[in-house]
């Protein structure tokens, strides 16, 4: 296993040529399997400058939600919307997203940013260099992924969706599994997507970490939206009793 190194800013790195971030809209969503209802008739709008953590319960359709706003899943009913446009192939192309568990290629650490800078019609060395180096891994760009820690393989992968400079960056529970000094990396790296202009979607069960990252929580509770609202407020007087009951429960646990 490999020390994880710090995250430190490129000096000389480009500025991402991010055309404007998207905003989301969604009216009416309905996601129906196995004769259950999982998502139920969400009105949502997701604004294109903050970082919205998705928070909720085990089963409360986080993961549904995240796979229908990225166009993973087709809803049964209803309609979502980025900048006013239906969801399509052109604009799922324009986001990203990252799984708890990494999904990586069975190539080199270089070699998975290649596959997704050629996909843009981008693969310059000295891009897929600067990528590794900005996520600290620079000096590992020659070994197979697999052979990464899991840490570092979810990094890669953050990098990797993060190569083509999206629009929207989904993310599933991505540290789910990681300790806490991988946690810090992976937050350091979603912060400064944040910075340049990509709008984020996170889900989390951490408290600590939706306190740190959130400008605005959405909770769900049996696939309704309970509550949408500033981090802040969340926080310090959620107005929905799902929500309440879910923050008094974690902070007993602790």
């Amino acid at each position: 296993m490999h020390e994880v190194v710090p995250i430190t800013r490129e000096r000389d790195a480009p500025a991402a040529a991010h055309t404007p971030p998207l905003a989301g809209e969604v009216r009416g969503l309905v996601y129906e399997a196995g004769g259950k209802r999982l998502i139920d008739n969400v009105d949502l709008q997701l604004r294109h400058e903050t970082r919205t953590i998705v928070m909720g319960a085990n089963g409360a359709g986080k993961s549904v939600l995240l796979r229908l706003l990225h166009g993973l899943l087709c809803p049964s009913h209803g309609e979502i919307r980025w900048n006013g446009h239906p969801l399509d192939d052109a604009l799922r192309r324009e986001q990203a997203m990252v799984f708890q568990r990494p999904v990586l290629l069975r190539r080199s650490v270089a070699a998975n940013i290649r596959f997704a800078l050629k996909l843009h019609g981008r693969a310059d060395d000295r891009e897929i260099a600067r990528i590794l180096d900005e996520v600290g891994l620079a000096d590992l760009a020659k070994q197979p992924a697999r052979m990464l820690s899991g840490g570092e393989r979810q990094r890669l992968t953050l990098a990797r969706a993060l190569a083509t400079t999206p629009r929207v960056l989904f993310l599933d529970e991505p540290t789910a599994s990681l300790d806490p000094a991988s946690t810090a990396a992976i937050e350091a790296i979603v912060q400064r997507a944040h910075e340049r202009g990509t709008k984020i979607v996170f889900v989390t069960h951490d408290l600590g970490q939706a306190r740190r990252l959130a400008d605005d929580v959405l909770f769900l509770s049996k696939g309704r939206i309970a509550e949408h609202s500033p981090a802040q407020r969340f926080f310090e007087r959620p107005s929905s009793r799902a929500a309440a009951d879910y923050l008094d429960d974690h902070l007993i646990a602790r």
